[in-house]
């Protein structure tokens, strides 16, 4: 997309910055913020200047290859980060505040022997150690991971918005992160391949490509490059990687991993499209291209409504999504919906801070006008690349997919399905955990949360189905009210010969349909993870505002899963339910399935 584009468009800046892509403190622009935000950013500084800046010990980075935790390093590093944004944006509503927590911030984030995490401490390329033989970072070689490059644009940010400040109190703060950046993030980026998300080494790429690469421009374009490197070619380069990235996105701009990481995946291509509009000029013809459209457009395809998500792989049910990034694409897109849609899920100043501080979507957020927007209910989806099908009929909302089990952040789910009523989940997905060592690594089936024994899926002689982009749905078809598809290949045929599965919705009912063909004889089981608590009477399970109805003589058996980790608990406190259906004769099976609203 971007090398077409530059082909017949070169890039032309009007100089070789740094460029203020944001004003800077003390112009006109902070002090026409409403008082209520200039309020709240005062108050929450004031909430993380009562705690100083905590120590970043080796001994916590070691917990990752220890014991698996990833929080012992990422709780003080995150926080340092977000304490010095919350510094940086009082100074600038206030010019009377004091500096002190800035120049600190600034200072104690410089002297970090890394700014990677200890979950990301290895590049993960052919021929690289392991985490056990290299636990600690190595200061002479800066690996650029999600968060090094954000903190590049953390720390290039506000030395830009506060650079005559500094530079009156402590001008040694800005050359010493100036010497930082260069040294951990601008030169690394244009000396090395091997990083494998630059698309050079690996093929595989994901949301790590746009999401650094729109960090390095920004930090590129507010910091004073050295003589040997210019903004064009490295923005170039930068511009070919996240080409790489977009290769590996189908054409209906589809996330697998799912809306909750539309912000770091094409949210983080906005911002990429973003800089290039404010350093080098009108970018109307590159808003054409339909990819673009199509990934820019992706989260209202997946909006259930009342804040949930179609949340298959690791997505969250009820995500945080950048809804000034949604207002930025309809805007250019000339979509009213997704105006609207940015428009209900913009937050408050304080949500913008929430998990990973991304000061560039913050300070977007503080300087765009926030219009409502045309409120609209969507229609149905069918994205036929990612093999994601959502219907809706009535109070009634139907997610469902086939795809295969290699996605990015996949879970074994190839035939899974949700079922919302009124927008809200009554067969929900369970979603994603807090990652641990484990998350990422040869033990990420050991997890119950993305098996498919814990997914709204059959389990054909008993068997789970296996992961791998060879285990994949086939024979799928779109249909008027659903979708069909084989399911088979997911679970390793063998003595399974086929598994076809058909949903059909209409305005009253869920029609699940599963005709199991078996070479020998075994358990065939039904699993429904359900939100409220099941209860069983005959050949039905009732939970919430709906009923299952399953085959006559088939078995029932309900389980509590309460919800212990704190990153489920916040889609889904208190505890999800597992119904287990069985039939009665085992081999091949032909079940029919009906869930219907109770009034």
């Amino acid at each position: 997309m971007f090398q077409e584009f530059l082909s017949r468009h070169p890039l032309s800046f009007a100089s070789p910055g740094p460029f203020p892509l944001y004003p800077p403190s003390g112009s006109a622009s902070w002090r026409a913020l409403p008082e209520t935000v200039k309020r709240e950013i005062a108050e929450e500084a004031e909430k993380v200047s009562a705690r100083p800046y905590p120590m970043r010990l080796a001994a916590d980075f070691l917990a990752f290859t220890r014991t698996g935790s990833r929080k012992a390093d990422e709780d003080p590093y995150f926080f340092r980060r977000r304490k010095l944004c919350w510094a940086a944006l009082r100074c600038c509503v206030d010019e009377n505040a004091p500096l002190d927590d800035v120049i600190d911030g600034l200072w104690c984030i410089s002297e970090e022997t890394s700014w990677v995490i200890s979950a990301h401490n290895v590049n993960p390329i052919p021929g690289a150690p392991s985490p056990a033989e290299y636990p600690l970072p190595d200061p002479d070689r800066p690996y650029i991971d999600l968060f090094s490059a954000q903190t590049g644009m953390i720390l290039s940010i506000v030395s830009f918005l506060l650079q005559k400040p500094l530079e009156a109190a402590a001008p040694q703060v800005l050359s010493r992160v100036r010497r930082e950046l260069l040294l951990r993030v601008i030169r690394p980026f244009m000396n090395n391949d091997d990083f494998w998300w630059m698309g050079f080494r690996r093929k595989d790429l994901c949301n790590w490509t746009p999401w650094i690469v729109s960090n390095v421009l920004v930090t590129s374009c507010l910091t004073r490059l050295p003589e040997d490197i210019s903004l064009p070619s490295l923005t170039e380069r930068a511009l070919l990687m996240v080409d790489r990235w977009l290769d590996t996105v189908p054409e209906d701009g589809g996330c697998d991993e799912g809306a909750g990481y539309w912000n770091m995946a094409g949210g983080a291509l906005l911002d990429c499209v973003e800089v290039l509009e404010k350093t080098a000029g009108d970018m109307t013809e590159l808003w054409q291209n339909e990819k673009l459209r199509a990934v820019a457009s992706f989260p209202l395809k997946m909006e259930i409504g009342h804040g949930w998500f179609a949340n298959f792989a690791d997505c969250d049910a009820r995500p945080f999504l950048s809804g000034e990034r949604l207002q930025y694409a309809g805007e250019k897109l000339g979509d009213a919906a997704l105006v609207s849609l940015g428009h209900r899920y913009r937050g408050t100043v304080s949500d913008q801070m929430k998990d990973v501080p991304h000061l560039t979507r913050l300070l977007s957020f503080l300087f765009r006008p926030d219009p409502e927007g045309v409120p609209s209910r969507p229609g149905d989806v069918w994205l036929k690349d990612l093999q994601v099908r959502l219907v809706r009929r009535g109070r009634l909302t139907l997610c469902c997919k086939g795809g295969h089990n290699g996605e990015s952040h996949n879970h074994n789910d190839v035939g899974s399905f949700m079922l919302y009523v009124d927008s809200e989940p009554v067969i929900p997905d369970a979603g994603n955990m807090t990652y641990t060592a484990k998350t990422f690594s040869d033990e990420r089936y050991s997890l119950w949360n993305v098996r498919s024994a814990w997914h709204n899926l059959p389990l054909p002689l008993g068997k789970e189905q296996l992961p791998g982009g060879d285990r994949c749905a086939e024979n799928v078809f779109c249909l008027p009210d659903g979708l069909s598809l084989n399911l088979e290949s997911a679970y390793g045929r063998g003595d399974i010969l086929s598994v076809r599965r058909e949903l059909r919705l209409t305005e009253e009912a869920l029609v699940l349909r599963d005709r199991i063909e078996t070479a020998k004889e075994g358990e065939n089981t039904w699993v429904f993870m359900l939100r409220s608590r099941p209860s069983v009477v005959g050949c039905t399970v009732e939970s919430g505002p709906a009923r299952i109805s399953f085959p006559e003589g088939f078995s029932c058996a309900c389980e509590e899963i309460p919800v212990t980790d704190a990153r489920m608990a916040a889609n889904f406190p208190g505890s999800l339910f597992r119904v287990l259906v069985s039939a009665p004769t085992s081999g091949s099976a032909d079940a029919l399935f009906t869930v219907r609203l109770l009034s």
